[in-house]
């Protein structure tokens, strides 16, 4: 490796370790331009390709990377596990046995071995996998996380919450956030600020816990809020403050703050102790008077909100998200029904595509404190795993959720069609094995129809 090409590659990689994928990628191609042998530099690159949602040119890198190093099992196991969540399983599989047995002691190796079986329903061997990871490295966050997520969807919290606490997603927050972070400590005349995590439809379910914080003794009760929450967290049970998410957090200001999705475990909740205090939001009244206005009388026809398409920048969105709202066409042949739009940001200029003609009032929706008010006025939501699905719940209206076979959260366990989160409002639509969202489509209009008459 020349001079000029050691920089560059250690240039690019500080910025990829930085998490700045596109400003490491002019810099590993020019590494690799001057030194088209260097495997690892085609390895990163591949990495920085896969950070930027360029999946195909990141394949192409692993295989550029694996063509110069064969025996390299962290890039095999890189590589599978982009295989597994592009779908590609047998070639995942390959891969990832092939990590395993360049290198049996690598505890990544085994943990994404773990995913490929659990992804592909062989929970009791991703177990076992996940777990033969952390007997090699106790201290291996990621597979401590990925045996958690395993044991959430069987229903064994008791076990997963500890292990759940070995996620890393939340250090920015915890080096930005002056306080110490609560670990169950006693909260009489405490006030505690809950953290901001993940996306906007987990504060809505994880908010809930704000009533029982309030009930254990805590004098204030805050909530961090991202933007399009702020209005909408106002009408929380059990919540005193709500603290903009670009607010000034000073020294003195709480006592201790919590990660949203720890609370969970903080508070001992088991599947049938989950709080459920139905509904734990309430829509503004002068938003509901100024939807109303928008919607019209409903003229007594059947309202349905739908929701098709989640935030195309999530991990597994591809799987959760329809095509598009073709894909819902069964619902528009429903007799004496209304569709109405929920949809905002990605697909939501399908809402005028035939044959629906949805009253689509989301052009003049700020926030989800708006589509609260929207969403009250409903018969009935129907949505894929997104915020919308959360905010009907949590406003204690009826939803139909509906479900990917393919990595489908933790949240909704297995094998059910209800809910402990949303007890009584919400029905689970499941795609079959092999993922087909017409099956699942097809369960609910015939539930529907069978419902209306």
């Amino acid at each position: 490796m020349s001079a000029t090409s050691e920089s560059l590659f250690t240039d690019g990689t500080r910025l990829l370790e930085a998490g700045d994928a596109a400003g490491a990628e002019p810099l590993l191609r020019a590494a690799i331009t001057a030194a088209p042998a260097l495997a690892e530099a085609h390895a990163n690159l591949a990495l920085a390709l896969e950070r930027q949602g360029r999946v195909d040119e990141a394949i192409a890198a692993y295989r550029e990377a694996l063509a110069l190093a064969p025996e390299d099992g962290a890039v095999w196991g890189l590589y599978g596990t982009l295989l597994l969540a592009s779908r590609r399983r047998l070639e995942a599989e390959a891969a990832l046995a092939r990590a395993v047995e360049l290198d049996p002691q690598s505890p990544a190796a085994w943990t994404h071995f773990g995913l490929l079986y659990a992804l592909t329903g062989h929970e009791i061997v991703a177990e076992r996998c996940h777990r033969h990871a952390l007997l090699l490295a106790p201290g291996h966050d990621g597979a401590a996380f990925n045996l958690a997520t395993l044991l959430l969807r069987q229903g064994r919290w008791d076990e997963a919450w500890p292990l759940f606490e070995r996620r890393d997603w939340y250090a920015a927050l915890e080096d930005l956030l002056p306080a110490p972070r609560w670990r169950g400590e006693p909260l009489a005349g405490r006030s505690l600020l809950i953290g901001v995590e993940a996306g906007l439809g987990d504060m809505i379910q994880f908010a809930r816990y704000a009533a029982l914080l309030k009930a254990q003794g805590a004098a204030r009760v805050g909530v961090l809020a991202y933007p399009a929450l702020e209005r909408l967290f106002a009408g929380l049970d059990g919540l005193d403050v709500v603290v903009p998410l670009t607010a000034d957090v000073a020294p003195g200001d709480w006592d201790f703050w919590v990660p949203p999705l720890s609370l969970p475990g903080l508070l001992g909740t088991r599947v049938d102790t989950v709080p459920a205090a139905l509904p734990y939001l309430q829509a503004d009244p002068e938003r509901i008077a100024h939807w109303a206005a928008v919607l019209g009388a409903a003229g007594g026809r059947y309202r349905i909100g739908l929701a098709w398409r989640g935030n195309p920048r999530f991990e597994n969105d591809a799987e959760r998200s329809l095509a598009s709202l073709a894909e819902l066409a069964p619902l528009a042949t429903l007799p004496g029904v209304t569709l109405v739009s929920l949809q905002k940001g990605a697909g939501e200029d399908e809402a005028a595509a035939p044959p629906f003609a949805l009253v689509n009032p989301m052009a003049g929706v700020a926030d989800l404190a708006d589509t609260a008010a929207i969403v009250s006025q409903l018969d009935l939501v129907v949505s894929v795993d997104t915020a919308v699905v959360h905010l009907a719940g949590a406003l204690g209206r009826p939803c139909a959720l509906l479900l990917p076979d393919f990595g489908c959260d933790w949240r909704w366990l297995a094998g059910r069609d209800d809910t402990p989160w949303y007890p009584q409002t919400m029905r689970l639509f499941r795609q079959p094995p092999g993922g087909r969202w017409a099956d699942a489509v097809g369960a609910l209009h015939a539930s529907l129809a069978a419902a209306l008459g």
